[in-house]
């Protein structure tokens, strides 16, 4: 079976860091991304709050350096090697087919305490407020997400793959 590394890769994809404050939330959340030649995790961590209508932090790559779809429909799935403080967090996948930041197609994980490899098929994410079936072809964006309740995040990922 074919296996692409999304992430560590090249240098052309960047997390990046997104909180509920973007919409008057008051999450906070910190992200540390490994510099060049750092062998280290990519890690989320912060606080998750639900006061002012908020809820979450996440962690995001886009999987284009222009923002356009990356053409994922000859893979199965998502594989990750992560690692937590045995929370429940979620990817979250985005297409080009979306217009609202609200939309994604979910699945749901528990980081374990020690680093653990989890492989997530496409059949198994459900839409969130959005009808238009996942497309793999038009795949846009990955999210790694701490959401919908109060708790304190903590994620690392050392590996992101399609396969």
């Amino acid at each position: 079976m074919t296996e692409v590394e999304l992430w560590p890769d090249d240098g052309k994809r960047r997390w990046r860091l997104i909180t509920d404050m973007v919409m008057g939330g008051v999450s906070q959340g910190t992200l540390h991304a490994p510099t060049a030649g750092e062998h280290a995790p990519v890690r989320m961590r912060g606080a998750v709050s639900t006061e002012n209508n908020g809820g979450f932090i996440q962690i995001a790559m886009d999987l284009q350096p222009d923002g356009g779809p990356f053409d994922a429909s000859t893979f199965r799935g998502i594989g990750l090697e992560v690692f937590g403080n045995g929370e429940t967090y979620g990817v979250h996948l985005r297409t080009t087919d979306m217009v609202r930041p609200q939309q994604s197609y979910r699945h749901s994980f528990t980081a374990p305490y020690h680093p653990t490899v989890l492989r997530l098929p496409f059949v198994d994410f459900v839409a969130h407020r959005i009808e238009t079936p996942f497309d793999p072809s038009r795949l846009r964006r990955i999210g790694l997400v701490a959401i919908g309740r109060a708790f304190d995040a903590d994620l690392s990922v050392a590996r992101l793959w399609l396969y």
